[in-house]
């Protein structure tokens, strides 16, 4: 008995220390805004979604030189702000933006992209520097992140309608290995 007990802990401490461990996902609400953010952790990543309301992405863009008329289908098209951080992968988390993927009612799709953002807001006649901001706003195309915290975060638009659920599942690699992390039940903002 005393074997099997040591066997758990020994377990147990060596998840932890190889970052192996996975946190189940949270849900936070904020009492202000009622915006919803979804977060969990696994395989030494950490990934988060959180809710940017119409309003708020409105706000966001109007300040950066789009009209209401310009920004309105962006924020209409169930936006995020989204981190993938690398607390303790066994190396540099490698990540591209069509690797991140939505399922609903079983059917997979990925993000909407933003080489197709920038084609329709440049289509619009949209100021240079309007689209700049809208650049470097979004979620990075492709990145490494290294162990101990390297992180990043951007938008991403998931082309769904307001008040759809889904599930992301987004996929790396480290020196060719494969992982993922999922949320699931996400929600997009009223």
């Amino acid at each position: 008995m005393k074997l099997n007990k040591l066997s758990i802990a020994l377990l147990i401490g060596l998840s932890t220390l190889t970052g192996f461990s996975e946190s189940p996902q949270k849900l936070h609400i904020d009492p202000d805004t009622g915006g919803k953010t979804w977060e969990t952790s696994a395989n030494g990543a950490h990934f988060l979604m959180r809710q940017i309301l119409p309003e708020q992405l409105q706000g966001f863009y109007l300040s950066r030189g789009f009209s209401l008329k310009q920004i309105e289908p962006y924020a209409a098209s169930c936006v995020f702000m989204t981190v993938l951080r690398n607390d303790s992968a066994p190396g540099g988390l490698h990540f591209t933006r069509d690797n991140f993927k939505v399922s609903q009612s079983g059917k997979s799709q990925p993000l909407v992209s933003v080489e197709d953002w920038m084609k329709r807001l440049k289509d619009i006649n949209s100021k240079q520097s309007a689209i700049i901001a809208f650049r470097w706003a979004q979620f990075p195309i492709d990145q490494v992140f290294e162990p101990g915290g390297d992180w990043n975060q951007g938008m991403v638009s998931v082309g769904l309608p307001p008040q759809s659920r889904f599930d992301a599942l987004v996929n790396w690699d480290i020196d060719g290995k494969s992982y993922e992390i999922k949320l699931e039940g996400v929600e997009c903002a009223k």
